[in-house]
């Protein structure tokens, strides 16, 4: 798995971090940070709880 974020679109709403906090940052200017960019199989359900609560839909996993 592999996290692929649209910085255009990424408006810093930091939702993919509240989903995945071990995956993303936000930090206090709204600036995404993505700490693990191939997070390990055991945090799919937060990554991808973070790409379909992204209110911008900035975020795709590829497979």
């Amino acid at each position: 798995m592999k996290i692929v974020i649209d910085f255009d679109l990424c408006q810093g709403h930091a939702v993919c971090m509240g989903e995945a906090p071990e995956v993303f940052k936000v930090d206090e200017k709204g600036m995404l940070t993505v700490l693990l960019e191939s997070p390990p199989e055991a945090l799919r359900e937060k990554v991808e709880a973070a790409a379909e609560y992204c209110p911008t839909g900035s975020i795709t996993i590829v497979d």
